[in-house]
C-alpha cells in the first residue's frame, strides 16, 4: 500500500512539474506516468538533473505527405543548460548554405581549402597540407562531425561562417533561442572568438578560386537565459576554484530550436521558403547520408569500431550499449556530451515497422557539483536514461496506439 501511495504521490509530482506549451493532450506526460520505473533516478527530481524532452510524432499519409504532432516535457526555454556538440549541426548546415550563397564557380564543400593564422594562437593549415584522405575540404570536416563528433572540424567550420555569421543566419530562419560565439576544446578569449582566419580555396591544380579575408565580428544576440551559475565549483588549470561555475558566456542552443533545426532537415517541404536553408537537393542528401551514417561504415577515414562503436553517439535507444544497431533502424542525430550535460536531438526511422519520430532531451549528471573533475555519471545516470527514453517512445509507436 506504501509503494502504491508513492507511485502515485511520485507521477504527481512529475505531472506537476511538466511545462505542457499549451498541450491538452500530451502522450509524454503519460508515457513517463507509466514507465517511471524505467527512467529513475532522473524522474524523481527533474530539476536536479535538469531534464527537457520534445517529441514529434511524423504523421504520413498514402500521398508519402506528413503532417507533426509535438508535445514537451518540462521544456524551460530561458533556462541555460550546455549545449556541447549538438552546435555542430547547425554549423554543418549553414557551411553548406553559406557556398549556395557565395555561388563562386568552382567552388564547392569538395574544394580544397587553406586557412591561414593572421590572429595570436590560431592554427594555421597550409595550402600544401594532406591528410589520410588527401587534401582538406568542408564536406570533409562535415561528415567527421557527424561520425564521431571531431571538435576541430566544428572549429574549421566556425572560421568559415564567423561568429555573427552563424547567429544571424540561424535568426534569420526564426531560431531565436540559440546564440553560438565560441569554438570547442580549445582555449579561447572571447575576442579570440570574434576573430575568423582567411580562408583560401583551391583547384585541384592548385589555382586560387576565393579568398575569405580575416575577419573579427562578434554576434549581436542577446538572450536572457537564468541559471547560468552552475554546480559548487570547478578546476581550472589544476586548481579548485571554490565557486559555482559560470556558464553565461557559453554557447546557447535551446531545445526547441534543436529540434525544429531536424524538422527543417529531414522535412523541408513542410516549411516556408523563408523558413527553409538555402539548401539543394544534393546538400540535403549529403547531411543526412552523415547524419546517420555509422562510423564503421566510413572508409575514410577509418575508425575502430571497439572505441567508435554504433551507439558511440546515438544515445536515444542505443547509448547504453556497445552492441550493433539493427540494420532496418536508422538514426539521423547530433548529439552533445560535455560538463555533465547529454544531449541527443534525433530523427528515428524503422522502415521494417513503419515507426519514424523525432526525439529530444536534454539531461545533466554532476551528482558532486564540481566542473572539469571528469567526474560525471553518464554511463551510471545519463546515457542509460536517454536510451530508455528512446526505447519507450520506439515501443509506444510500435504497439500502434
Amino acid at each position: 500500500m506504501k509503494s502504491f501511495i508513492f507511485n502515485l504521490f511520485l507521477i504527481g509530482i512529475v505531472l506537476m512539474n511538466t511545462n505542457l506549451s499549451g498541450q491538452s493532450n500530451n502522450i509524454l506526460d503519460s508515457l513517463i506516468s507509466s514507465n517511471y520505473k524505467k527512467l529513475l533516478p532522473v524522474i524523481e527530481n527533474i530539476e536536479k538533473y535538469e531534464l527537457q524532452i520534445l517529441y514529434t510524432k511524423i504523421n504520413r499519409q498514402k500521398d508519402n505527405s506528413v503532417s507533426f504532432e509535438t508535445c514537451s516535457f518540462n521544456e524551460q526555454p530561458s533556462v541555460y543548460f550546455y549545449p556541447a556538440s549538438t552546435v555542430k549541426l547547425p554549423a554543418a548546415i549553414l557551411a553548406l548554405e553559406k557556398l549556395n550563397d557565395l555561388n563562386v564557380e568552382a567552388v564547392n564543400k569538395d574544394t580544397h581549402i587553406s586557412i591561414d593564422s593572421v590572429f595570436q594562437d590560431h592554427v594555421v593549415l597550409q595550402k600544401e597540407y594532406r591528410n589520410e584522405c588527401g587534401k582538406p575540404n568542408l564536406a570533409n570536416y562535415i561528415k567527421q562531425i557527424f561520425l564521431v563528433s571531431d571538435n576541430e572540424s566544428f572549429n574549421r567550420l566556425y572560421d568559415f561562417l564567423g561568429q555573427k555569421e552563424i547567429n544571424e543566419r540561424l535568426l534569420k530562419r526564426g531560431f531565436a533561442n540559440t546564440n553560438i560565439i565560441h569554438r570547442l576544446s580549445v582555449a579561447r578569449t572571447a575576442q579570440q572568438n570574434r576573430e575568423s582566419n582567411s580562408i583560401n580555396f583551391f583547384s585541384e591544380n592548385g589555382k586560387l578560386l576565393y579568398t575569405q579575408p580575416a575577419r573579427i565580428q562578434a554576434s549581436t544576440i542577446s538572450l536572457n537565459q537564468t541559471g547560468t551559475l552552475k554546480g559548487n565549483g570547478y578546476y581550472t588549470n589544476g586548481k579548485l576554484i571554490d565557486k559555482p561555475m559560470d556558464f553565461s558566456e557559453n554557447n546557447i542552443f535551446g531545445l526547441r530550436d534543436q529540434h525544429n533545426l531536424m524538422l527543417r532537415i529531414m522535412f523541408p517541404e513542410n516549411f516556408t521558403e523563408e523558413e527553409r536553408f538555402n539548401l539543394t537537393k544534393d546538400d540535403y542528401r549529403f547531411l543526412r547520408k552523415f547524419m546517420s551514417m555509422l562510423p564503421k561504415e566510413s572508409k575514410c577515414p577509418n575508425y575502430d569500431s571497439s572505441k567508435y562503436y554504433d551507439g558511440y553517439l546515438k544515445f536515444l535507444m542505443f547509448g547504453d550499449t556497445k552492441e550493433n544497431i539493427p540494420d532496418h533502424i536508422q538514426i539521423y542525430n547530433k548529439s552533445g556530451l560535455a560538463y555533465g550535460y547529454l544531449t541527443d536531438n534525433a530523427y528515428i526511422v524503422d522502415k521494417k515497422n513503419n515507426i519514424e519520430f523525432i526525439l529530444s532531451a536534454a539531461i545533466h549528471v554532476n551528482e558532486n557539483g564540481i566542473y572539469n573533475d571528469d567526474n560525471y555519471e553518464y554511463d551510471e545516470i545519463g546515457l542509460p536514461f536517454l536510451a530508455n527514453l528512446g526505447k519507450i517512445i520506439y515501443d509506444y509507436q510500435r504497439k500502434g496506439k
